[in-house]
């Protein structure tokens, strides 16, 4: 598999956006995941972060989407949900990438006032419509897992019920080890997700709340979750996920540093090409 990065690391350096993709490629990075909203950017910020891309090589493998409101009550609200959600597919497919990282969202009022498998039932329906627009293109969608207590989709169990109710070819899961662990889902259940994982995640947290930390900063126990992602055969990349570093002048230590941890762990099971 390949080492990436989420560009988004990069956000709180203040920087522009092509001084996070060099530095990505400097440090080692073999690819590189793109955090942004097509609403957002205008074509010349499109045609820039995929030409510096092509220029070091660095292949774009993933673009990341958040979009709770597929499963709003509002039908405007999915409507406009369904089409924002294209246009990141459109871009996957502007930028050559594999996959788009899709985020559905938590249920809404503690499961009360709104049935949960109302919420449910929208969810798998607007993502059965984007898989098949996915599909027109050429693309997949990997829908992450959360963890949180009120997540649709936040343990192996859920993600492998939302992916069969779904029902697409081109709707998988994405494979992230720090929600894993918040999640205490132990590793051997991830073979559940053979032949239904395109994409992984990686980072450590402190076993208690969300975190995106560095390899090692945590309490993850890495070997047993990348022996079983091994063993899944997934063609695709494992992306370092970050947040904020605790002195964001010194980010580019923060990124090595993940970098360096992760290259490492990745060498030990077999996994790095």
């Amino acid at each position: 598999m390949k080492l990436g990065l989420i560009n988004s690391a990069w956000s709180q350096a203040g920087r522009e956006t092509t001084w996070g993709i060099q530095k990505t490629k400097e440090i080692g990075f073999d690819t590189i995941d793109i955090q942004v909203d097509p609403l957002s950017i205008d074509i010349r910020e499109r045609k820039l972060i995929k030409d510096e891309c092509d220029r070091l090589d660095l292949p774009i493998v993933s673009l990341c989407c958040v979009a709770v409101g597929l499963i709003d009550f509002n039908e405007s609200v999915q409507r406009f949900s369904l089409e924002r959600v294209k246009a990141h597919l459109d871009l996957v497919y502007e930028f050559e990438a594999d996959n788009l990282l899709l985020v559905i969202g938590e249920y809404i009022w503690n499961q009360e006032v709104i049935p949960p498998e109302e919420q449910w039932d929208t969810g798998v329906k607007n993502c059965r419509l984007l898989a098949e627009y996915a599909e027109s293109l050429g693309i997949k969608i990997a829908l992450e897992l959360e963890p949180f207590k009120l997540s649709l989709v936040n343990d192996v169990d859920t993600m492998v019920r939302f992916i069969d109710d779904v029902g697409h070819p081109a709707f998988a899961a994405n494979i992230d080890v720090s929600h894993l662990c918040l999640s205490h889902v132990a590793p051997e259940q991830l073979q559940r997700l053979a032949g239904k994982a395109t994409h992984v995640h990686i980072s450590d947290c402190d076993g208690k709340v969300h975190g995106d930390l560095p390899p090692g900063r945590g309490v993850v126990d890495f070997p047993p979750y990348l022996q079983e992602i091994k063993q899944l055969g997934i063609d695709g990349a494992i992306s370092i996920e970050l947040e904020y570093a605790p002195n964001p002048d010194e980010i580019e230590a923060w990124v090595t540093e993940a970098y360096t941890q992760t290259a490492k762990l990745m060498r030990e099971a077999g996994l790095r090409d």
